[in-house]
Order: structure tokens, then C-alpha cells, then sequence
């Protein structure tokens, strides 16, 4: 029987102390995973800039004035040659976000079509489109899509400051329909609002009371961006970080955890002690849509460093299977 979780659990996550927490959150990622590897994606823009929404932290944002370089949807033959360079680099799935709040219908034989040759190349695929109705997600579903990634972003008390052109709640029921049509769930939150422990506990129940906990949950840092609502916000503490990926961890057993924006503000060692408490995915690349990544030279020598091995998968008959790189 699935957990519900209560605020006061979480909170008392929260207050323990800092080893205390991790030998807990290490002992649950070891029931459930290889301690040793590490789950890779890479995430491409395939629209670049003039989003409709008023997401305070946003570059995308037509609201602000950043300097990203506006794109329209990107050629077919580019974004397959950026999935086959991402799978020649060790990533295992191509995800590949939309600055809209919805897709429209005229944009959807596109979508499926990049979808459907992808998986050709034996990889799995992720898509972050904003909103989309029932018809789409099948759509989408039909088309061998295996994850959506919509983000919560914070507590549904914080979110009203942050957001305004889309409800919690049109979030919510967005991840009803993703989970409906079949296709898995990517969905996590961003450290650095001006959140407090317990909206980072909110958040994180927010997601593990979902009727089933998503596969994949990552957890960004705020990248601060000149020209947004945000960019002087004050640094959320490293280990205040670190403890909301342990305490989710616990929650959320089962799911991949994923180490995502900001992670080039992070030191090695930071990044480790991340490792040590749950995280076993991350993306990989230069890019995060519009913010910068880690070298993949700099990635490669700290997995040697740590032993870790990555995670490939074979496509066979719509069945996934995992096995260690040797």
C-alpha cells in the first residue's frame, strides 16, 4: 500500500541531524538501486525563448528582458543530430523542452515525429511542452514518448509569488493526464525561491502523495539570471540542498533523483556529498536549455573518480532493460 504522507513526517525529516539523514537516505538508495551507477540525459532547447508565462526565475520569459538568442522550432535533422551526438556521449535518454504553455495542434506531427525517430535510435525520450490536454498526451503516448517532464517548482503556498499565468493546480491535473495516457513522470522542483524548509517539505509531499511517485524527480538549484525577478535572490545553503535530497530520497525510494540546474556552481566534493545522498541521474552536456552545464570532460573525470558506472538501456519490444556499463 503507497504512503501518504503527512507534513509533520516530513518536517521531522527535516530537523534530524545532518548524518543522521544521510546514513538513512544511503541505506534506502541501496535497497533500491546500484549505489554505483548513474542514470544519464542530455536536454536540448527545441524552442528557444518568447514563453508566454511570468515564471519569475525564467530566461524564456517574453516578460523579461534576458539576453538569450530567440529560436523557433528547430529543424528535424538538427535535433536528431543533437540525440545522436547525446547517445555517442554515454546519455541514455534525449529530453527536449518547448518554451510555450501549451502546445497547439499544428505543432504536434512535429513532436511525434521526433519522438517516433529517436526511439529508433534505441534511447528513451522526455518532452517539456507546458500544459497539454488528454488527446496530446495519448498522442504522445502512442508515439513511444516515455517521460514528461512537468516541475511542481515549490510549495503551492510559495508558488503564488512565483507564478501567475498557470495554477498549482493546472499543474496538478497536467500530471493526471501525463499519468493516464501511460507515459512516466518527470517532475521535481527548484531549490532557491526563497523557500523555507517547510515549503521544501511541501513540495516534496506534493510529489510523493501523487497517486503514484514519479520515476524521475529532479531537484535544481536556482541559476540566477540577469534580467529576471530573481537574480539577487540569496543562495540557498548547501547543506539545506543537500538535506532536501536526502529527505526526498526517503519519500520517493523508488525514484530516479536527478542532480539538474545549477550544477556548475557546484564543487566536486558538493556534488558527491549529492551522490551520497540519493541523487543517481543527472544531465549531461553543455546546455540546460538556456543555462550552462558542467564540461562532460569535468563529468567523466569525476565518475572515474567515484567508480560510478553509467546506466544503458536496450529497447526491445517496448521493454526496457538496465544493465551496468563495463
Amino acid at each position: 500500500m503507497k504512503k501518504i504522507w503527512k507534513l509533520e513526517e516530513v518536517n521531522i525529516l527535516f530537523q534530524k541531524p545532518f548524518l543522521d539523514l544521510m546514513f538513512e537516505a544511503q541505506k534506502i538508495h541501496r535497497k533500491y538501486f546500484n549505489p554505483n551507477e548513474i542514470q544519464i540525459s542530455t536536454l536540448l532547447s527545441i524552442k528557444t525563448g518568447l514563453c508566454p508565462e511570468d515564471c519569475k526565475y525564467c530566461a524564456q520569459s517574453s516578460r523579461y528582458k534576458t539576453n538569450i538568442k530567440k529560436e523557433k522550432l528547430l529543424d528535424i535533422a538538427k535535433v536528431l543530430k543533437a540525440a545522436k551526438k547525446a547517445k555517442a556521449s554515454g546519455s541514455n535518454r534525449f529530453c527536449m523542452g518547448a518554451a510555450w504553455k501549451n502546445p497547439q495542434e499544428r505543432d504536434m506531427p512535429y513532436l511525434l515525429n521526433i519522438v517516433k525517430e529517436i526511439k529508433k535510435m534505441n534511447m528513451e525520450t522526455c518532452m517539456t511542452l507546458g500544459s497539454v490536454n488528454k488527446t496530446q498526451a495519448i498522442q504522445l503516448a502512442k508515439a513511444g514518448l516515455d517521460f514528461y517532464n512537468h516541475n511542481l517548482d515549490t510549495s503551492p503556498r510559495l508558488y503564488k509569488k512565483i507564478v501567475t499565468t498557470r495554477t498549482y493546480q493546472d499543474r496538478l491535473q497536467t500530471l493526471d493526464i501525463i499519468r493516464d495516457s501511460g507515459i512516466k513522470i518527470c517532475s521535481g522542483g527548484i531549490l532557491g525561491l526563497g523557500e523555507n524548509n517547510t515549503d521544501r517539505a511541501e513540495l516534496l509531499m506534493q510529489l510523493a502523495n501523487l497517486k503514484k511517485i514519479p520515476e524521475s524527480v529532479p531537484i535544481n538549484m536556482l541559476v540566477k539570471i540577469k534580467g529576471t525577478p530573481m537574480e539577487k535572490n540569496e543562495n540557498i545553503d548547501n547543506i539545506d540542498f543537500i538535506k532536501t535530497i536526502a529527505v526526498a530520497r526517503i519519500m520517493m525510494p523508488t525514484s530516479y533523483i536527478r542532480l539538474s540546474a545549477g550544477r556548475e556552481n557546484m564543487s566536486q566534493n558538493m556534488q558527491t556529498i549529492c551522490f551520497m545522498a540519493g541523487v543517481n541521474s543527472i544531465f549531461y552536456g553543455c546546455k540546460l536549455l538556456t543555462t550552462n552545464n558542467p564540461n562532460q570532460s569535468d563529468d567523466l573525470r569525476l565518475f572515474k573518480k567515484l567508480g560510478l558506472q553509467t546506466k544503458k538501456i536496450n529497447i526491445k519490444n517496448a521493454q526496457i532493460e538496465s544493465v551496468i556499463q563495463k
